[in-house]
């Protein structure tokens, strides 16, 4: 745990600094929105949060790499060793410009190909989700209001609530009959898509969160939570970690069910984690 406290506690102040910034600009009739060349929106709020937290990051860790959506990535000093910050300055910018309170700043820091700390603040909530390796998992309003978070003990399909993001691109990559196989199996299933899912996961609301296309600022600060919440996280070949670009995160029990079913395969022992 102390081993990562003061890049956590620098985690929570660039999130204060996100926040500041987001906040006033999430429906404000003035908010500027562009289109990207992969045809995804961004706002002025995405790229201001995401030029704060570079400033920020450069004073108080001028030799760590930087990796951001909106500015890419740039490299850490000679000598620094492999420690890089991924940054999503606003997850669920979709959300963000029609109004939809579910969205947030991802902050991640990465040692070599692991993350070792994550946090999530979605300030339209009023909630902040955080963990780091040895540390264990933690939400609320803010730092000093912290509940520790563990996944749920449902083991089975039938008690379980599944999550995911949208039916189409299971579709493109040909998984539509798994997707629909678990949601007819599932005590409940639920399209929340983002963050979010992943969020109640770690919280034990929700069993089980999948998304088949994602990039590294998507991914790599909800590992830690989830994973320290006592949860797993892997890819679609049941890789641990974010670097896969998809995501299956859920309480342990279910997860080997949930890889068959969608016909991937699973790359930790069967029966979930020890």
């Amino acid at each position: 745990m102390a081993r990562y406290a003061d890049d956590l506690a620098l985690a929570h102040m660039l999130a204060d600094t996100a926040d500041s910034i987001s906040m006033p600009r999430f429906r404000a009739q003035d908010l500027h929105v562009t289109q990207k060349p992969d045809l995804t929106p961004v706002s002025d709020a995405d790229t201001s949060v995401e030029k704060a937290i570079r400033a920020t990051l450069a004073r108080t860790r001028p030799r760590d790499a930087v990796l951001g959506e909106e500015f890419g990535a740039t490299a850490a000093a000679a000598g620094s060793g492999k420690r890089q910050w991924v940054i999503d300055p606003i997850d669920g910018t979709k959300n963000f410009v029609r109004g939809v309170p579910i969205w947030g700043t991802l902050i991640a820091l990465l040692e070599g190909d692991t993350p070792v700390v994550g946090l999530v603040s979605a300030p339209a909530l009023g909630r902040r989700w955080w963990g780091a390796t040895g540390h264990g998992a933690y939400a609320g309003r803010h730092s000093a209001a912290a509940t520790p978070i563990k996944v749920s003990g449902v083991s089975r399909l039938a008690d379980a609530s599944f999550c995911y993001s949208s039916l189409g691109s299971w579709e493109e990559i040909g998984k539509l009959d798994g997707m629909l196989d678990l949601m007819r199996r599932s005590w409940r299933s639920r399209a929340y898509g983002d963050f979010y899912g992943y969020m109640l996961v770690a919280e034990g609301a929700v069993d089980v969160m999948v998304e088949p296309e994602l990039s590294l600022w998507d991914l790599a600060a909800l590992v830690p939570i989830v994973t320290e919440a006592g949860g797993v996280f892997t890819d679609l070949t049941g890789r641990p970690g974010p670097s896969g670009g998809s995501a299956v995160a859920s309480n342990g029990k279910l997860h080997d069910d949930v890889m068959e079913r969608l016909g991937l395969s699973t790359a930790w022992p069967t029966g979930g984690p020890a």
